[in-house]
């Protein structure tokens, strides 16, 4: 009896946590939607920002997609293939586990570290200037840690029997990471990817010290351009703008925000179910 009144403490304790932080999820995002529902409108969304808080927000939807686009360019082949190697070829020492321990070290890092590392090296060192090439590349070193860690995790969690499977067919360990090892792996990559795409999406330091104010009306003709993007957008109408329409236009660009990443989170698991199903279906 008493086993059971413990069980059942334990339970709604659990569910009780579950709610709050569904609750907190709610609070944030239903307020954000109050007050930045307002300032939503066809022309936020299609002009540009001029004389600070007037206009849309479309060079900035624009420029915060092009960054996260530079990012997982930079970010995802070399974070996936450095879990291949720690997962597949790495050899179980001392030194691998000292990478390990120094790539989870960088996934800590500050993201305002980030942004001065990449302003010194980037921005001045390698001459890029403040650029979109500068902002993606930036945040690339922030988010690559969390792209090698879940697309090492991802692939440990493939059964070895598969592996053993491929290579007792005479296909070379090569071919069998490619076409075995990795597409089964590909929903836990995608979800690595999603987790590291909404950490950059949404980034403001590291974006403000290496791409551009957020506030530039033009968009990016090239990767040396600066370049505009909502959380700066934001950050900059919430610290500077000092009138009403000022912050519900910052609530209007958050929700913006919130809204992109969702869409593009539901692209993505979208493309991952479809994949799931397909492979599924082809056992």
């Amino acid at each position: 009896m008493r086993i059971e009144t413990e069980e059942k403490l334990v339970k709604a304790g659990l569910s009780a946590t579950a709610l709050i932080s569904v609750i907190v999820l709610f609070i944030v995002v239903g307020y954000i939607l109050i007050n930045g529902i307002g300032a939503i409108s066809p022309e936020f969304l299609r002009e540009a920002p001029y004389r600070f808080e007037y206009g849309g927000v479309f060079p900035q939807i624009i420029g915060s997609l092009c960054l996260v686009g530079v990012c997982l360019l930079f970010a995802v082949p070399l974070g996936i293939a450095s879990a291949i190697y720690l997962a597949e070829y790495a050899p179980d020492n001392a030194i691998t586990s000292t990478v390990r321990f120094f790539v989870e070290c960088l996934a800590g890092v500050p993201s305002i570290v980030i942004g001065l590392f990449g302003l010194a090296f980037l921005v001045y060192y390698l001459g890029i200037g403040v650029s979109m090439l500068s902002g993606g590349l930036a945040l690339g070193f922030m988010i690559l840690p969390w792209t090698v860690r879940a697309s090492e995790e991802a692939i440990k969690t493939v059964p070895q029997a598969y592996r053993e499977a491929s290579l007792a067919l005479g296909v070379t360990k090569w071919k069998t990471i490619r076409h075995v090892v990795l597409k089964s792996a590909y929903p836990g990559i995608i979800t690595g990817i999603l987790l590291g795409m909404g950490k950059a999406i949404g980034e403001t330091a590291v974006v403000l010290l290496t791409a551009g104010s957020g506030l530039e009306s033009f968009l990016p003709r090239s990767l040396f351009d600066p370049v505009a993007s909502l959380p700066v957008y934001v950050y900059m109408l919430a610290t500077q703008g000092h009138t009403p329409g000022a912050l519900s236009r910052a609530f209007g660009a958050s929700l913006v925000l919130i809204m992109l990443f969702l869409a593009l989170s539901v692209f993505a698991l979208i493309l991952r179910n479809r994949y799931v199903k397909k492979m599924d279906g082809g056992r």
